[in-house]
């Protein structure tokens, strides 16, 4: 299994998600802020999650992403290949043509350590890491940012229309 940045951020919005679980959608906005990424590479990412039955989104004012599966039934290597093409560490994408055509000298080692981080990263769910105490202290964290954030970006505009009367109107 390959871990890319896509992959990295697809586990960060995930557990972004199941962290506020239970309270009101969250937003991808609500997301990039408190995970820096980009709003634009989030709307891909969960594009593909949606796909893949992972999350469900609601729109509409209110609106924004939630779970699909309690927290305990996402595996982390489940999340990870709903977003990666790629799921090994051989140069020949596992068809055991790395050199030539014929299989290289550490294929089968490549292979082997892919199938372990795989089996490593789908023993552990989205709630296993809810759980761990470092966790939740950088949750708190977050959560302090995203009220500042929306605090500070929160516009009020006074608005005033006239009345135009029927006679000008035509």
């Amino acid at each position: 299994m390959r871990l890319t940045t896509k992959g990295r951020y697809a586990v960060t919005a995930m557990l972004d998600l199941a962290l506020h679980e239970g309270t009101r959608p969250v937003t991808l906005q609500d997301i990039a802020v408190n995970q820096e990424i980009s709003l634009s590479y989030l709307e891909q990412l969960f594009s593909r999650l949606r796909q893949s039955g992972l999350v469900r989104g609601t729109r509409g004012p209110g609106g924004g992403y939630r779970l699909a599966l309690d927290p305990k039934e996402v595996s982390i290597a489940g999340i990870i290949s709903a977003v990666d093409e790629k799921s090994d560490l051989t140069r020949c994408g596992g068809k055991s043509d790395c050199q030539q055509g014929e299989e290289c000298l550490t294929h089968e080692l490549w292979t082997d350590l892919s199938e372990k981080i795989y089996e490593f990263l789908d023993e552990i769910s989205l709630s296993d890491l809810i759980e761990r105490p470092r966790v939740q202290k950088v949750a708190q964290r977050q959560d302090g940012k995203r009220g500042l954030f929306m605090n500070r970006n929160t516009v009020t505009q006074k608005v005033s229309f006239q009345e135009r009367s029927l006679s000008s109107a035509s």
